[in-house]
């Protein structure tokens, strides 16, 4: 037996099924002009919450008076891309952006020691 809140849940869950289809993890292929194929794929988060209740009341008869609510929340995140090129296949990935200050600091590290380094070897190079 349907009933309002029943078809409410149904209608929601149906978009949600829509929007986190098998495409929307894996996206189309991307042709670029150098023959190179580039495929998007992303992280699909989704919640879903809903609920409702009939009431009895006195003068109700078979119209049973109904209360229902739901809510729904679908996050798409770009994870990586999927690259071919020349027959050669990779996965280049996004890298999740830094959260805190100690995070930042981690990152640029090695951007840091490969300027001090370079700085270096300039001098050296300076100096003979």
């Amino acid at each position: 037996m349907s009933n309002p809140i029943s078809e409410i849940m149904d209608l929601s869950m149906d978009n949600i099924r829509k929007i986190s289809d098998a495409n929307t993890v894996v996206g189309q292929p991307i042709l670029c002009q150098d023959g190179t194929t580039v495929i998007p794929i992303s992280r699909v988060r989704m919640g879903y919450a809903g609920g409702g209740s009939e009431f009895t009341t006195k003068n109700s008869g078979d119209n049973k008076p109904y209360g229902a609510g739901s809510g729904a929340s679908v996050t798409v995140t770009p994870i990586a891309f999927l690259v071919n090129k020349d027959g050669a296949c990779r996965v280049l990935p996004i890298p999740e952006p830094a959260i805190t200050s100690i995070d930042r600091i981690i990152e640029l590290v090695p951007d840091i020691a490969e300027k001090v380094f370079q700085l270096i070897e300039d001098k050296k190079t300076q100096a003979d």
